[in-house]
């Protein structure tokens, strides 16, 4: 619960603009009538120091869309391959120069 609680603090200073630290999270939760421990502020406020929040959410799922841009990518590129080495075999069975018929 206390991570949760830390969680909904954080978002609310971010969306006022505010800078997310340990006092300000553990205010917050007490103005919920949430106990929080100290630590789990703490710990929140360390690992969003410097960071837009705001970014952060809006490119949520940025990463998890890319990944299959990259498999068709790569899928595209052997299909090229394939080819490629399809039209070598061709042009050398045509000049006679087949190493394996």
């Amino acid at each position: 619960m206390s991570e949760l609680a830390c969680v909904y603090a954080a978002l609310a200073l971010a969306d006022a603009g505010v800078e997310i630290t340990a006092d300000k999270l553990v205010a917050m939760t007490k103005a919920a009538n949430v106990e929080v421990q100290p630590i789990w502020a703490s710990l929140f406020a360390k690992f969003l120091e410097g960071k837009d929040v705001m970014d952060m959410l809006s490119n949520v799922g940025s990463g998890a869309a890319a990944a299959p841009a990259a498999a068709g990518a790569a899928a595209a590129s052997e299909e090229a391959a394939a080819e490629e080495e399809a039209e070598e075999s061709e042009s050398d069975s045509d000049m006679g120069f087949d190493l394996f018929g």
